[in-house]
């Protein structure tokens, strides 16, 4: 019996094409979320055949990581891989991100959405770093951001301080834990630098200090 074959089989009566349609967007998009559209039949989907995501994605090494208070679902990776490289702009974006989301949620009930101005971000930079941040570099990041279901924008030009951006709960994990505290005493240490005249912008865009973790 070849493997297809074979793999027609363990699915059963389960849809070959969605469970390969599903697994793949797990694997390259980090975050199947509930509240997100564009996931969320797929989060049903894999709620639904835990068992057997968790026995394929277990044989690549990676463990299937389901939280429903925050209806999310991700992937570990036993082996410390999987993991996604950021610049220093966007270490900072993303822990404003973080920091913001935990305040709203605490004025918010659990069922609400965490929506923003992007001239929260503006401003929230600003106080850091004492200089208005480029809307192009800006950007980029909430592209990124969005691209793995950190956030969405509600309105079309993210770079646009009117803008509304949703932030999803995946922004508390979008970061390893163990790393958080590192990520952000580098933060303040170079931005300290380029404060003080130390170090060029261009030089800070272009490196790469952490990395973020698909949880």
């Amino acid at each position: 019996m070849d493997y297809e074959n074979r793999f027609e089989k363990i699915l059963g009566s389960v849809s070959k094409d969605k469970f390969r349609q599903y697994a793949n967007k797990l694997l390259n998009e980090c975050f199947i979320l509930k509240e997100c559209t564009d996931t969320k039949n797929c989060y049903y989907f894999i709620l639904k055949e835990k068992n057997l995501f968790t026995s394929f994605f277990s044989l690549l090494g990676y463990d299937i990581v389901v939280n429903e208070e925050y209806g999310m679902i991700a992937l570990n990776n036993s082996f410390g891989t999987g993991r996604i490289r950021l610049r220093l702009l966007d270490s900072i974006i993303l822990l404003l991100l973080r920091l913001i989301y935990i305040e709203e949620k605490k004025k918010l009930s659990q069922t609400n959405q965490v929506i923003i101005y992007v001239d929260d971000l503006y401003e929230r930079y600003r106080g850091i770093r004492n200089e208005r941040l480029k809307k192009t570099d800006l950007k980029t990041t909430l592209n990124l951001l969005k691209r793995y279901h950190i956030i969405t924008n509600l309105d079309s030009d993210m770079g646009n301080p009117d803008t509304r951006i949703q932030i999803y709960p995946s922004v508390i994990l979008a970061l390893d834990i163990k790393e958080l505290n590192c990520v952000y005493e580098e933060a303040k240490d170079k931005l300290k630098k380029y404060a003080n005249g130390g170090e060029s912008e261009n030089n800070a865009d272009e490196e790469n200090i952490d990395e973020a973790q698909a949880y």
